[in-house]
């Protein structure tokens, strides 16, 4: 019999599904990947078929095991991580999935999210939850399946059926329908959910008119939640990890300690900054979330999400043709000096935290007859680094403290000069690990926690190891007049004055 040495790291995504295997020393042996269909029935809607996602979760996860040489009896446990926010409702008896999944970027409850915000709900939604009013987070969106799909209602105050954000629905169908559990960290973004009590809130329910026989067990990010059906690997595996995509990527950067951060560079952007044991509340629009929960204790963090990051990239690419590959970007930022005095502010899909702007639109702003392509390119990166600075801004002054360094991942932090540049504007080191996948590394980490494959945090951290860092090395004046022309490209973005920032 092989030795179970090998853990499975299922990543659920926004446009595809990967399956992971990592060995003790979380070195990934075998990466399977698909692609799933986005649906969009109408404008602002985005949906998912979760029969698509189950499908592509065991072809992937069979393939990899497969390729890794060791079969399913090497397999010690499994760990999930998933888009968050995304909604599943299904039947209890069969399964079967009500309605399509529908997605953290579909913005159909924005009329309802209006109306709670007129009758003056945001402070208890925030003071409970941690999160702001938003078609974003998941318990609009499960409202809105409850009343459009006949007889939904009705069934689920029977207790007849189940929601799940898409690492419960998973794990119901990875354990026969057995176990009905989510997780912290993905519980805390439905906005049902009470971070400070640690259980789905009354009032919370009452708003959203959500009947509690929907709901999932809430439990650690690291425990064994249930074990597959033996048919499924032939042979029943423990599932002991789960957490949110997010907060996958703070395990797998090792960011335990109070002040590390981690900020993840990929279609947009996502920056966590560790609080502690505090829930630091935010007067700057930032969210209040969990970071994750071992062994009953909840360590917290402050998140900021930038809409555009490695999508601005995208857009040069295949909006107006200006580089054929994502990687020409760094090419063109080392070919010029500067930006030439050129700003983008990518507000394609308006503007995330801190500004929370909805209506703002992409700008392009200082071009003259000597700026070019190279200038433009250059600029696009420079304002991913902008943005961090504005979250950074914002955390610090919300009293999360100061951050000693940022730890990248993603597609972007494999640009050097990005890196760099980052380092500079933020005034902080940046470091990146050998290994950029950190979300899925992190539900690795998550089982491997919970079957004694690491013993502790800290035998974590020593698994993570730098596999580069970038000092700040820009002279104060210069990074002055950088970040003041970055406030006057985005105050004309947002057409008003935006809060001065460091």
């Amino acid at each position: 019999m092989a030795t179970k040495d090998q853990i499975l790291a299922i990543d659920q995504g926004t446009t595809s599904t990967r399956s992971i295997v990592y060995d003790r020393q979380a070195s990934p042996l075998a990466t399977e990947r698909r692609e799933f269909a986005q649906h969009y029935p109408e404008r602002g809607w985005v949906e998912h078929d979760p029969e698509d996602i189950w499908r592509d979760t065991m072809a992937t996860a069979r393939a990899a095991i497969e390729a890794a040489g060791g079969g399913p009896e090497a397999i010690s446990a499994i760990g999930i991580t998933n888009q968050r926010e995304t909604v599943v409702v299904w039947d209890r008896e069969t399964g079967k999935p009500v309605y399509n999944a529908i997605v953290w970027q579909d913005r159909r409850t924005a009329r309802f999210c209006d109306r709670l915000r007129e009758q003056g709900a945001e402070a208890t939604i925030r003071d409970r939850s941690g999160l702001l009013i938003d078609p974003y987070f998941s318990a609009s969106k499960l409202r809105w399946i409850l009343d459009q799909v006949e007889g939904a209602r009705s069934r689920a105050e029977a207790g007849k059926l189940a929601f799940g954000t898409i690492d419960s629905f998973l794990l119901w169908r990875l354990t026969g329908g057995r176990v009905h559990a989510t997780d912290a960290t993905n519980a805390c973004r439905t906005q049902l959910f009470n971070i400070h009590e640690h259980a789905w809130d009354d009032e919370l329910l009452r708003l959203f008119d959500i009947p509690s026989a929907l709901l999932p067990e809430v439990r650690d990010n690291a425990g064994i939640f249930g074990e597959t059906e033996h048919s499924l690997f032939g042979r029943a595996i423990p599932i002991a990890g789960m957490a949110g995509d997010q907060q996958a990527a703070v395990i797998g950067q090792a960011c335990f300690a109070k002040g590390t951060a981690k900020s993840t560079y990929g279609t947009g952007c996502f920056m966590l900054l560790n609080t502690g044991e505090q829930a630091v509340s935010s007067d700057n629009r930032m969210l209040t979330t969990i970071a994750y929960r071992l062994d009953g204790q909840t360590t917290y963090a402050l998140e900021g999400a930038i809409f555009v990051a490695g999508a601005a990239i995208k857009w040069l690419r295949d909006g107006i043709g200006l580089i054929t590959r994502a990687s020409d970007t760094h090419d063109m930022a080392t070919k010029v000096p500067d930006s030439h005095g050129v700003y983008m502010v990518p507000g394609f899909t308006g503007l995330g935290a801190p500004h929370w702007d909805p209506d703002a639109r992409g700008l392009i702003c200082g071009l003259t007859l000597g700026s070019g392509a190279a200038h433009i390119a250059r600029a696009a990166l420079e304002s991913v680094a902008y943005q961090t600075l504005d979250l950074a801004a914002a955390m610090q002054d919300d009293g999360g403290g100061e951050a000693r360094a940022i730890r990248v991942d993603g597609g972007m932090a494999a640009n050097d000069w990005f890196c760099q540049f980052l380092a500079n504007i933020l005034d902080v080191p940046v470091e990146r690990p050998t290994e950029l996948e950190s979300t899925a590394r992190g539900a690795a980490f998550l089982a491997g926690l919970a079957t004694g494959v690491w013993d502790s945090l800290d035998a974590i951290s020593k698994v993570w190891t730098q596999g580069a860092a970038f000092k700040p090395a820009m002279e104060p004046k210069l990074r002055r007049t950088l970040i003041d022309g970055w406030n006057e490209a985005l105050a004309r973005t947002l057409m008003k004055p935006p809060k001065p920032r460091p």
